[in-house]
């Protein structure tokens, strides 16, 4: 199976990693600057087990050449629009796109632009970031990778898709119900990002805190209310397990969105908070603790 990764940073360059690394005919669709780092450098991991490093094969948006069996993009949610022109020329009739991204509002966008049969579900559970040479730094050893088809008929296009990453070292999940899957990403996400950001801590400052774990369990619930109004089949167990990890004082958490911000970068704003937003303005639901998040966030990215 020939695999565009679009994006190599922490998620694309773990994840297209192994893929390789497995003997999958991987590419990475990168910018100039990170094609550069690579070029010199490689591709770098850092895991819980050691160091790593492998020559990726490379391409940039004006030297794609042929289409792909599997597109994989992970960049960030703000960077779609840029992502979808440069993957463009590597769609063809029997591509899939597997995104990876935060939020749901992104999948309705690809199947605009690509078509409702070339879209499939996909979400990846890892703690990592990027370090300061471009290395990929895996924090712990969780690297789960979810994917299956959006209407959970997993045909035998799906098959291929599984057959092609199920060996790839990491834990992979072929899902036949991916949507719930992908909204309770989104609970957990959004959550953490929302009482990390509004406090300017992780888990275990806020739950420590007065008032902490009344805080995130209301941001919680609100956030619960708001996607099960949107067509997510509650799944007690489930969410129940989010809100206890979440809920854990002995374990400091942070999100990608509370990490970028701490550095001043560019956050996923408006698609993990905004988006929740919009969806509860649909259904007439009060979000007063969202509302103090999102406005928090607004002007952070007015003062960048």
């Amino acid at each position: 199976m020939r695999i565009l990764m679009a994006g190599a940073g922490a998620t694309g360059g773990y994840f297209g990693a192994r893929l390789a690394q497995a003997g999958q005919d991987v590419t990475f669709l990168v910018r100039e600057r990170r094609y550069q780092q690579l070029q010199a450098s490689g591709l770098v991991l850092q895991t819980p087990q050691g160091t790593e490093t492998l020559k990726p094969q490379l391409a940039q948006a004006n030297s794609l050449t042929g289409h792909y069996d599997l597109i994989i993009v992970t960049v960030k949610s703000f960077a779609l629009d840029q992502v979808m022109e440069d993957i463009a020329p590597a769609v063809g009739p029997e591509t899939l796109i597997m995104p990876i991204l935060n939020g749901l509002r992104h999948i309705a966008t690809l199947q605009q632009r690509f078509g409702e049969d070339k879209v499939i579900g996909g979400l990846c559970k890892i703690n990592a970031t990027l370090g300061d040479n471009g290395e990929v730094i895996q924090m712990t050893p969780l690297h789960q990778l979810y994917y299956g088809a959006l209407d959970g008929h997993n045909d035998a296009r799906l098959q291929r898709v599984d057959a092609a990453l199920r060996d790839c070292q990491v834990d992979t999940r072929f899902s036949d119900n991916i949507m719930d899957e992908l909204w309770e990403k989104w609970l957990l996400l959004s959550t953490l990002g929302a009482v990390c950001c509004l406090a300017r801590g992780n888990t275990q400052q806020i739950l420590t805190s007065r008032g902490g774990e009344a805080l995130l369990q209301g941001v919680f619930s609100e956030i619960l209310s708001v996607i099960t109004a949107e067509g997510y089949q509650t799944r007690p167990a489930a969410t129940a397990r989010i809100l206890e990890l979440l809920s854990d004082p002995a374990t400091p958490m942070t999100s990608s969105m509370y990490r970028d911000l701490t550095q001043g970068f560019d956050i996923e704003a408006d698609q993990v908070i905004g988006d929740l937003l919009l969806r509860a303005k649909r259904h007439s639901l009060a979000t007063p603790l969202l509302n103090a998040v999102d406005v928090n966030l607004q002007v952070y990215l007015q003062q960048r």
